[in-house]
């Protein structure tokens, strides 16, 4: 198999329809539809290009290309392409390199960070720099990066490390390896039980309250006709979860699932390399209320 990154033609975008956007805007003020770098959740102090976030901006002010999110004495959480959350430690920083669904790059400039794949596709390119160095994440599971002392943690999944003319080294769960000097290095194994950080319990910790969510709103929307996966507002929590097309769990074992499942809370279950891009019949901005049109899109009304 030949691994590559490689960006491909995403196909069938579209806007959210007029009675849709109608819907969506009857949720609240401000934006109504999830985007890549939208901000999730903050606590504590946490800054966007300089500005200090207050929590009326979750929800409604998104980290854009080339800009920053730094934190204190806080942590922040944003979206990703749907079924991702990428979670900032505290006195971190991150650049947002590129929020596009072909490619969705970002870049750790200080502290650590961390990132829940739930939901992921042959054509998501889902990357994190540390050091230079591009880290592409492959499969569903939950990864941590420090760029303090440059390494990449798979607690679940897999990742690829760029080497350069087309190689990479492939670091698979329970393993990390440190992004400086000898990137051909054999990945070393670590032991995800002991080695939890607060980051990994903080992560978890908001993994349960988004399935919480999840479940409260598949279920009001089990009766709606024409269900769209994607980005959903919870006007309770106050933030975006995920609702696809069938249950999965996230990497610390917490179910999400889609309207007509029932909604059963607490079910426990579980570039180059050939990725690149992002396609839907509706894309990442279309579909009902709350809802990212396509297949896999991914929108969500605010509050």
């Amino acid at each position: 198999m030949r691994h590559r990154w490689i960006a491909v033609a995403m196909i069938g975008l579209a806007g959210m329809s007029a009675t849709a956007l109608a819907q969506g805007q009857a949720y609240g003020q401000g934006q109504d539809i999830a985007r890549v770098g939208t901000i999730n959740y903050i606590e504590g102090t946490v800054y966007a290009q300089g500005k200090l976030l207050k929590h009326s901006d979750v929800g409604a002010d998104v980290v854009k290309e080339g800009q920053m999110l730094t934190t204190g004495k806080g942590r922040a959480e944003i979206l990703l392409t749907p079924g991702v959350f990428l979670r900032l430690d505290e006195n971190s920083a991150i650049k947002m390199v590129k929020p596009d669904l072909l490619q969705t790059q970002v870049e750790l400039l200080q502290g650590k960070a961390s990132v829940e794949v739930d939901e992921i596709h042959d054509e998501n390119d889902l990357e994190v720099l540390v050091g230079g160095v591009r880290t592409q994440m492959l499969k569903t599971g939950f990864y941590e990066f420090d760029a303090t002392t440059p390494h990449a943690m798979v607690y679940k999944g897999k990742a690829a490390v760029d080497l350069g003319n087309n190689k990479y080294n492939l670091i698979k769960g329970d393993h990390e390896l440190a992004l400086t000097d000898n990137l051909h290095a054999k990945p070393a194994e670590f032991n995800p039980t002991a080695d939890q950080d607060d980051l990994y319990r903080w992560s978890k910790l908001r993994s349960q309250y988004l399935a919480e969510a999840n479940n409260e709103l598949a279920q009001e929307y089990g009766d709606m006709p024409g269900f769209e996966p994607g980005w959903f507002w919870d006007p309770y929590g106050y933030g975006f979860t995920y609702i696809g097309m069938d249950p999965f769990w996230s990497p610390f074992g917490f179910g999400f699932f889609p309207p007509w499942y029932g909604g059963f809370y607490g079910g426990f279950g579980g570039g180059f390399y050939g990725r690149g891009g992002y396609y839907g019949r509706g894309g990442f901005g279309g579909g009902r209320v709350g809802v990212g049109g396509g297949m896999h899109g991914g929108g969500g009304a605010r509050r």
